[in-house]
């Protein structure tokens, strides 16, 4: 009996590497947990910002943004059940938002810096922060259901976040397109 939970653990936690990334299909409404260009698991009906995705210009615009991301933290003990913290802003979203002057110099250098170190970029710039995914905690999963409803995060219900838990860790890539 001493043997089998030790395989047990070494095998689940063995799921969650860095071969592994994500796919998120913002018109399809999926995420796909990939290994190179192969499918592992692919959950539907995920839920996204309210107004779509696209270019997240502000704060508060409920929109997803599209581009390439890291998970950058974990919280297991969120009101959304589970939530996996993305790192946006990205160096190309902050490149975007400089050019279109809607973020300073100093800020643009900041979110740089943060990249560069492997650390969470500022969450607190016009841009805004906290995108992530995560699950219903108690709400409502009809409306899931039915409607894009967050303010810019990848929403799936709490099973779907149950097993997307078993592949990811802090650094694996998330592609939002």
């Amino acid at each position: 009996m001493g043997v089998f939970p030790i395989l047990f653990l070494l095998a689940s936690n063995a799921q969650a590497s860095n071969d592994v990334w994500l796919l998120i299909d913002t018109d399809a409404l999926t995420l796909e947990v990939k290994k190179g260009g192969r499918t592992l698991e692919r959950l539907e009906n995920i839920a996204i910002g309210r107004n779509g995705a696209g270019i997240k210009e502000l704060r508060g615009d409920d929109i997803t943004p599209l581009g390439t991301y890291k998970i950058g933290w974990i919280n297991d003990k969120s009101s959304f059940y589970r939530f996996f913290g993305l790192s946006y802003p990205s160096v190309d979203n902050a490149h975007v938002a400089l050019d279109k002057g809607l973020i300073d110099p100093l800020t643009f250098e900041a979110i740089v810096e943060a990249h560069q170190k492997h650390s969470i970029p500022p969450q607190n710039t016009r841009l805004g922060g906290q995108i992530g995914i995560h699950g219903l905690g108690r709400g409502d999963e009809k409306i899931h259901r039915t409607m894009n409803w967050t303010h810019g995060c990848i929403a799936l219900t709490n099973e779907q976040i149950d097993r997307l838990s078993k592949w990811v860790d802090k650094e694996i890539t998330v592609q939002i397109k």
